[in-house]
């Protein structure tokens, strides 16, 4: 077809790594296969159970998050137009700043705020190269479907599908800025301004592209501050299990705060629902009545579908908050990296 690119697209059923019922496209493009976008329905618990069942069946694959990430987050959903977002919890504080760019017209613009899960699998490849490395420099890849490969996830075309999302937060990532406090001490405050990337030279191309290998491999060098980070306080983590939580944030946000809380509490501990909605809630207003019950509806139920992949967690809920008790870190550590992660 001459002056175009011939486009078909039919509709199949699939399955990838970490997709469960998943529903796609598959388009053909000058006679070559790829894949476009379709909506996907969400994870029932059933299939929670039967990605749970790959973990339990299967050797863990060890990975890696940087300490902060365990105990703050990045935002659920797209805080929209304003000049920063953050959440806190206890002493501890994440407050993160869009990147800007200038556009072929001299203008600034906001290039707009890392969210959801792309940004979180992200931080736990890079954490998790990081660490096995004794390096900064991160290699991605020949291709971003490798790439996603890797992390689970199934590469779909379209502009709604993973590989426009995961170019796009990426991108977005990359060019944030996050201030880091903690104020246990009246006399003292402990801060830290990071990026997570100080250079990048990553994919950039079209759905078609994405899938094929490149001539030049897509790196990321990790600034220092984020480096020193990841590798002097790592939080291990199974990456089965992240790929079976894979799809919500707050399941994956509740399973890394949970590795690290079962080596870290002591005593049992209540943790009140209204903190644990600063913590965890895409909102930050606790007065709203219907807000907090919706909030604890909705990390009950992650909750809930985070203890069928990691069972040894000792935790309940109760009318107070979740009751924490020491318990089994879901990989086994050393003393050694135990004081390493604390």
């Amino acid at each position: 077809m001459s002056g175009g690119v011939r486009k078909i697209c039919v509709a199949v059923a699939g399955r990838g790594p970490g997709e469960v019922g998943f529903r796609e496209r598959l388009a053909f493009v000058d006679g070559r296969a790829m894949l476009c976008a379709m909506s996907r329905p969400k994870r029932t618990p059933l299939d929670i159970v039967r990605a749970a069942a790959e973990v339990w069946d299967g050797e863990q694959e060890v990975g890696y998050l940087a300490r902060v990430f365990t105990q703050t987050s990045l935002p659920y959903r797209d805080p929209g137009d304003v000049p920063a977002w953050g959440r806190r919890n206890g002493d501890l504080s994440l407050t993160v700043q869009p990147g800007m760019t200038t556009d072929e017209g001299n203008r600034t613009r906001s290039i707009g705020y890392p969210y959801g899960t792309m940004p979180r699998l992200i931080l736990t490849f890079l954490s998790t190269e990081a660490v096995r490395t004794g390096s900064p420099e991160i290699v991605l890849g020949e291709s971003l479907t490798d790439f996603m490969s890797s992390m689970g996830l199934t590469a779909t075309g379209g502009k709604n599908g993973s590989l426009t999302r995961m170019r796009t937060q990426s991108h977005r990532l990359f060019n944030a800025t996050l201030t880091i406090e903690y104020k246990g001490d009246a006399n003292r405050r402990i801060g830290a301004k990071l990026y997570v990337a100080s250079a990048y030279n990553i994919w950039c191309g079209s759905d078609f592209e994405d899938g094929q290998p490149s001539l030049f491999t897509s790196t990321v060098r990790l600034s220092d501050e984020f480096y020193r980070e990841v590798t002097a306080h790592p939080v291990p983590l199974d990456m089965n299990a992240v790929k079976a939580l894979g799809g919500s944030a707050l399941r994956l946000d509740i399973y890394a705060w949970l590795t690290y809380r079962m080596f870290s509490v002591k005593r049992e501990t209540t943790v009140p629902w209204q903190s644990l909605m600063v913590q965890f809630g895409s909102a930050a207003n606790t007065s709203d009545r219907r807000r907090r019950h919706q909030f604890r509806r909705d990390f009950t139920a992650a909750l809930k579908q985070v203890l069928v992949v990691y069972p040894q967690a000792n935790v309940d809920t109760t009318d107070a908050g979740v009751v924490l008790r020491p318990g089994l870190p879901h990989i086994p550590m050393s003393p050694g990296f135990r004081s390493l992660a604390r």
